[in-house]
């Protein structure tokens, strides 16, 4: 992770979200790179964050360690809106990064009392989460009604950067619904149909 100093873009967003009154000690700028963890699962969180551009997944665990992706963030949208809005103590969900991942992030604690009587960035918080909620109604609707294949290629497509492919399998099944036995099959189709081409490393499209 780098810390950036904020720019005239980064103020803009600002700007846009109700929030070009914060002071400028509560801001910064971070970019993570691919794989890198933005938020941790159960870890302390004290802050949220305006993403600006990439792309992450945010995911929960299961108590046989299997996880569980809920939502993608694709240079847009907020992590850590619901903590703040709950007053929760600890993140969530785990969000990683996918592609090199760009945002702002506020920390809150001296600034609450501004954050939570502030209308137009509650407006912004209320869409940023009706957003959430279709694209969570809208993957439900896909998992019932999509076959395995468009599953798989769809989480294929979504979870790759530059083309590579290479997601732990086990997080691939719990994900999409089907088994480990039938992911296999489905991938060897895909490499027999020279959609997907195996390497050391996992998948290239």
């Amino acid at each position: 992770m780098h810390k950036l100093p904020l720019n005239q873009a980064h103020l803009n967003k600002l700007k846009a979200c109700g929030l070009q009154n914060l002071s400028a000690d509560v801001c910064e700028y971070l970019c993570f790179e691919p794989g890198e963890s933005v938020t941790n699962e159960g870890a302390p969180i004290s802050r949220f964050l305006v993403v600006m551009q990439g792309q992450a997944k945010a995911c929960r665990t299961a108590a046989n360690g299997n996880s569980l992706i809920l939502c993608y963030y694709i240079s847009g949208g907020m992590i850590g809106e619901i903590e703040l809005l709950t007053d929760q103590q600890t993140a969530g969900t785990t969000v990683t990064a996918i592609t090199k991942f760009e945002c702002i992030a506020v920390h809150y604690q001296d600034c609450q009392t501004e954050l939570k009587t502030n209308t137009k960035f509650l407006r912004t918080l209320g869409t940023v989460l009706a957003e959430k909620l279709t694209a969570s109604s809208e993957s439900l609707a896909t998992s019932a009604l999509c076959s395995g294949e468009q599953r798989l290629c769809s989480y294929i497509l979504q979870n790759s950067n530059c083309g590579r492919f290479h997601d732990l399998l086990s997080d691939v099944c719990c994900s999409i619904g089907i088994s480990y036995r039938h992911l296999f099959r489905l991938l060897n189709q895909l490499c027999k149909d020279e959609i997907l081409m195996k390497d050391d490393s996992g998948y290239q499209i």
